[in-house]
């Protein structure tokens, strides 16, 4: 898997167009790479403090930052690695909980890029060992990892029991077909039997795995059962909070699963009021943010609300979380389904603006039906909205929600 990434400072961007010349080679699978390239490095993968690793189709980013809000909450330094950047590489690393700094990034880069020169990594295996050699080098009480794509084949999936905590698996869906849904013989055949298959790769042997079964179809409860029986994990499934109103709101849920995987754990004691007190302080830019004063608030009088919401789960999950109608601005890449977010937003669309995605090829409006008009950009389309009171919502992609917070000047930190 490949991404984009600019810096303002030299030395930064100097490592990051060695980066972006990376390829995944065609058709390659395996974890040998990433442990050639850590063995060089020393193997910091094997000297971190307790670790929660996160896998899920949606909901892993969040239930990785409500993690680390409740550690944090109990006055530990953590450690935490998540993808994809919004505005700059270094949000992809916090070091305690600081985004690792401009010099050490560069240096660390440069030696994880110089000591696996040969071995053709990809873009994705280069940031998981410059994560992982820096956390090694820098004191920390727990580490936060998120998984990139799928789990079993995935760099951050060299972490081994001498090192997990607990891992987790957020909300299943089909996304990434090409890559989580290639033929292979010995795997389950069924779409979502083998999606869960792929995300529960990521367990370990005496590693409680907790999940969320309760909103698993049964083919994808039974794949991970029996992944779990087999490497000997331990099963936790999570007691969602009840709602009587509805359904239970996504962020409830990954907060209910980030709470399990740490009561499910013995490596760090979590006080119940810490807890609580991460399920409330808790951030994730992006992820239904409403952004604050700045340029591009100034152009609407209407509260604008940005989330990078791009696949069918992630829009049913937005939908069920914004309530009324909206004015939708959408920009979304070529390889996503334009129906992702539309269909549940159905019948509550006051207009409907596209936007090309920044860097990347996108839809184009006409696919999104006949209702549908084209702006330039944000900012156009933030101009071009009726005057009223009803919120604007921004959506369809995270690389579009990184030039949005950007464009506000509401860089993450």
């Amino acid at each position: 898997m490949k991404d984009f990434a600019t810096s303002e400072n030299p030395a930064v961007q100097t490592q990051l167009d060695r980066l972006a010349a990376l390829s995944l080679p065609e058709g390659r699978l395996g974890l040998g790479v990433i442990r050639e390239l850590l063995a060089r490095l020393g193997d910091p993968h094997k000297r971190l403090p307790p670790t929660f690793h996160v896998a899920g189709t949606n909901g892993k980013g969040s239930t990785c930052a409500f993690l680390r809000a409740m550690l944090e909450a109990d006055g530990y330094r953590v450690h935490v690695t998540t993808s994809p950047h919004l505005v700059r590489y270094n949000e992809r690393i916090r070091l305690a909980g600081k985004l690792i700094g401009d010099e050490e990034l560069a240096a660390t880069l440069a030696e994880v890029l110089d000591a696996g020169e040969d071995l053709a990594p990809s873009f994705f295996e280069v940031t998981i060992a410059t994560a992982f050699l820096a956390f090694s080098r820098a004191r920390a009480d727990a580490c936060v990892v998120e998984v990139g794509l799928g789990g079993r084949f995935d760099a951050t999936n060299v972490l081994g029991p001498e090192v997990l905590a607990a891992c987790g698996i957020a909300a299943l869906g089909i996304d990434h077909e090409r890559f989580l849904l290639a033929p292979e013989d010995g795997v389950p055949a069924e779409p979502m039997a083998r999606i869960a298959f792929e995300k529960a790769g990521i367990a370990k042997p005496g590693v409680p795995l907790v999940t969320l079964s309760s909103l698993y179809p049964g083919e994808a409860v039974n794949a991970i059962g029996a992944v779990a029986d087999k490497l000997g994990a331990p099963l936790v499934d999570v007691r969602l909070p009840q709602n009587a109103d509805g359904p239970v709101e996504t962020r409830a849920i990954n907060a209910a699963l980030a709470s399990a995987m740490i009561k499910a754990q013995n490596r760090i004691s979590v006080s119940e009021e810490a807890i609580a007190q991460g399920m409330r302080d808790w951030t994730w830019p992006a992820r239904l943010q409403t952004l604050g004063p700045g340029p591009l608030t100034a152009l609407v009088g209407s509260k604008i609300i940005l989330d990078g919401a791009h696949n069918p789960n992630a829009g049913k999950a937005l939908a069920g979380s914004v309530t009324g109608d909206v004015h939708l601005i959408l920009g979304m890449l070529a390889n996503k389904d334009p129906r992702s977010i539309i269909e549940p937003f159905a019948g509550r669309i006051r207009s409907l603006i596209v936007v090309p995605v920044p860097g990347h090829e996108s839809h184009p409006a006409q696919v999104f039906g006949p209702d549908a008009r084209a702006a330039a950009n944000v900012e156009q389309a933030l101009l071009d909205l009726p005057v009223d009171d009803y919120p604007v919502l921004i959506a369809g992609s995270l690389y579009l929600a990184g030039a949005v917070l950007k464009a506000n000047d509401e860089v993450p930190d």
